[in-house]
């Protein structure tokens, strides 16, 4: 039987700047920011294959910028050249022994950043077979938010992308944080259009993947059963940088914030606790808070006898992360038995990072848009959106719930014990990630 030849394969067009095909080309979108600062970007060879790299964008937005690929870079001239610049000294933009918090103290006068591009595993095997880096004076920071790379998974909360880093350090470095958050309008843009486009084409099998699908009613039958004892709470934290030979801190992170939101009153908690220890530098930039009024805080004993009093033992205490809950539990924090960590319930319907609540939110067709911060501070918004998440997610269960009315009922204990699976955290599992 005579078969027709199929069509001849025409490649995608492809755009020159971004690298980009052209359905897919974040270019419209890219800022142009002149810097003092001088970024020098040395990416690793594999990270150059990667269609949804960073390091690319972020040289495009930096006309004092170079972007550099390679491995050993003992003998490069251009590195050379990079470091030689007796007006910008180098500096080295990478976690580590020695590494200084650089929103805390930052350098005095221009510097010439160096930041390695790639995976942890690979950047951190640059750096170490490098002398020339090595030897570099080596700043760190710690993330204001956790990534926005809902496309790549991060080791941990704390790690973000190349741009993502540039755009909080540089934003410290130069004086204007607002003015290089613009740096994310093609980050974003690229993150969209890489999920809608994941969404329309077919995956391996010939079926198209599954709409992102509200979490299961079973695990959130806890909002959904006993909305009326639903609490919201959040904690912030001094978190001193990680500057030991071994890693450690060297003060462990203390409670210095703690608030909760009752949904079904409406009923607020606020505590500022100050600190026991020296406060972490950086701490009032990162948490939105005034140093005079953390350090000005009530006792630890009294803001947790405060909250006890407000705290219920049947409540259902609901969090993103168990960041908080942690800090407050180290404390000597009471909470009640039951709780919901909806970023993990979030990771399990998405199979992968989710982002903030707020994002989360937004996936599910809410919006984070316009709510009243709920506390002090960088915990009020996030305490909005996670008591948004909360009652958009009841409200779901609640129709998931109507349209099985016909199927035979369980017991609300029933579902706040194995029904809830391993997505309600109890005490023994309540551990910093």
């Amino acid at each position: 039987m005579h078969r027709p030849n199929p069509p001849a394969f025409t490649p995608r067009a492809t755009c020159a700047r971004c690298l980009r095909p052209v359905a897919l080309c974040w270019c419209p979108h890219l800022v142009s920011l002149p810097t003092r600062t001088r970024v020098v970007l040395l990416q690793h060879p594999r990270e150059r294959e990667v269609a949804i790299g960073t390091a690319r964008m972020a040289s495009l937005c930096l006309p004092n910028s170079e972007l550099h690929v390679g491995v050993d870079w003992g003998d490069s001239a251009a590195l050379a050249r990079a470091l030689s610049d007796p007006a910008r000294p180098a500096a080295l933009l990478y976690p580590g022994d020695g590494a200084v918090d650089i929103v805390a103290h930052p350098p005095e006068g221009a510097v010439t950043l160096v930041v390695v591009d790639g995976t942890w595993s690979l950047t951190r095997k640059l750096v170490a077979r490098n002398p020339v880096l090595a030897a570099l004076p080596r700043y760190a920071f710690t993330p204001p938010a956790p990534s926005e790379y809902r496309i790549r998974r991060e080791p941990a909360e704390s790690f973000v992308s190349t741009l993502e880093a540039l755009v909080h350090v540089l934003g410290a470095l130069e004086g204007d944080p607002e003015r290089f958050r613009a740096m994310l309008a093609p980050f974003r843009a690229m993150i969209d259009a890489q999920i809608a486009c994941e969404a329309a084409q077919h995956n391996h099998r010939g079926r198209r993947p599954r709409a992102p699908r509200p979490p299961r009613p079973r695990a959130l039958s806890a909002l959904h059963e006993r909305e009326a004892d639903v609490v919201c709470v959040i904690g912030e934290a001094s978190a001193w940088p990680r500057r030991t030979a071994d890693g450690a801190a060297p003060w462990p992170e203390e409670l210095i914030q703690w608030a909760a939101h009752r949904l079904a009153t409406g009923e607020r908690f606020e505590a500022l606790i100050a600190p026991e220890r020296p406060l972490a530098p950086g701490t009032a930039a990162q948490t939105g808070l005034d140093e005079r009024d953390l350090l000005g805080g009530e006792a630890r004993a009294d803001a947790l006898a405060r909250w006890r009093a407000f705290v219920r033992d049947t409540d259902v205490v609901c969090s993103w992360g168990v960041f908080g809950t942690t800090l407050l539990e180290a404390a000597g924090g009471y909470l009640p038995a039951t709780r919901v960590d909806l970023r993990r319930l979030a990771r399990a319907d998405a199979n992968g990072n989710v982002g903030s609540a707020g994002a989360y939110l937004t996936r599910l067709g809410g919006s984070p848009d316009g709510l009243a911060d709920l506390a002090r501070g960088r915990a009020g918004q996030r305490l909005a959106h996670i008591a948004a998440l909360a009652r958009h997610l009841a409200g779901q269960t609640a129709e998931s719930s109507a349209s099985a009315a016909a199927t035979p009922a369980r017991t609300a204990a029933s579902m706040l014990g194995v029904g809830c699976d391993d997505l309600t955290q109890s005490p023994a599992k309540n551990r910093l990630s």
